[in-house]
């Protein structure tokens, strides 16, 4: 199924350039934007702030020597990660951007629903791509970004502007997927009782970008200036149970397939999922998806 798991690439250097630009692509993100931050979100939440636990030193680093720290959040989406990073350090001064108006709109949304009185004020957000980033050299005090940096057209060329904006000695912390070709048996019992019920699997994701491994990621930063990098494999781990992720397949993973199903057809093809679905193990339906982390300093 296309639920945002690690997809393959073919190059190997840790630059690679996609010939479709995912990233430019904002109106499906937009289409998406609430149902990512239901399903979505929750899913990758615990590996994206463990970005925040990397930063850390740098950040209350900022904050002893008494300044208010300016964060850029590259590809906030629905704004997880900008959140969570004003939950635990009220002074940041975080600016998110994002290519999706839509997804951006949610972010602000929930920083206003979840943050204290004065702080969703400190959260601003631009649309832009992350390799066309609108501000000037030195901008920002530390970056972060997750998940994002496996879809963007050319990795390459986004950590290159991420550093440009950062002022000299800026920590940029970042999660991506890495390669893999791990099966998930809730994916496969779903295509296959969609196959048994005449209809084709899903088309794979084109997201081709996920990150060769930590020696890649880490040679793509010093590519694009960084120093001191480094780079280390993680994991995001997800218990569904049965109907948690029918519920997750049906109303957002493939909700516009499920939607064109005459009633008594999509009852029949739920039913049958989720009796397959009863018979995995907890173990079995826990979404174990691997990922490289990686950080460094702006060089100048």
């Amino acid at each position: 199924m296309g639920s945002g798991a690690p997809q393959k690439r073919d190059p190997d250097d840790g630059d690679p350039e996609q010939p479709e630009a995912a990233g430019r692509e904002p109106s499906r993100y937009d289409v998406m934007a609430n149902g990512y931050a239901r399903w979505w979100g929750p899913v990758i939440l615990p590996g994206a702030v463990q970005v925040l636990d990397a930063l850390a030193p740098a950040v209350e680093a900022e904050l002893e020597d008494g300044r208010e720290p300016r964060l850029l959040d590259v590809g906030s989406g629905t704004g997880a990660l900008a959140i969570a990073a004003l939950e635990r350090w009220p002074s940041l001064r975080v600016t998110g951007i994002d290519p999706s108006g839509g997804m951006l709109e949610v972010a602000l949304r929930d920083a206003d629903e979840r943050l204290p009185a004065g702080r969703p004020e400190r959260f601003q957000t631009t649309i832009a791509y992350a390799d066309e980033l609108p501000f000037e050299p030195g901008s920002f005090d530390v970056a972060v970004s997750s998940f994002v940096l496996q879809l963007v057209p050319n990795r390459g060329a986004a950590l290159r502007e991420i550093q440009r904006v950062l002022r000299a000695g800026g920590t940029f912390a970042w999660v991506a997927w890495q390669r893999s070709e791990r099966p998930f048996a809730p994916d496969r019992i779903a295509n296959e009782v969609l196959d048994d019920f005449g209809f084709d699997p899903p088309g794979a994701d084109s997201r081709c970008g996920d990150v060769a491994s930590p020696a890649a990621a880490g040679l793509g930063m010093r590519r694009a200036g960084f120093r001191n990098v480094r780079a280390w494999s993680g994991e995001v781990a997800h218990p569904w149970d049965a109907q948690g992720y029918l519920s997750f397949l049906t109303q957002f993973d493939e909700e516009s397939l499920f939607a064109e199903l005459e009633p008594a057809e999509r009852r029949d093809i739920e039913r049958e999922i989720l009796e397959r679905l009863g018979r995995l193990t907890p173990e079995d339906l826990t979404l174990r998806l691997p990922t490289i982390y990686a950080m460094g300093r702006a060089g100048g």
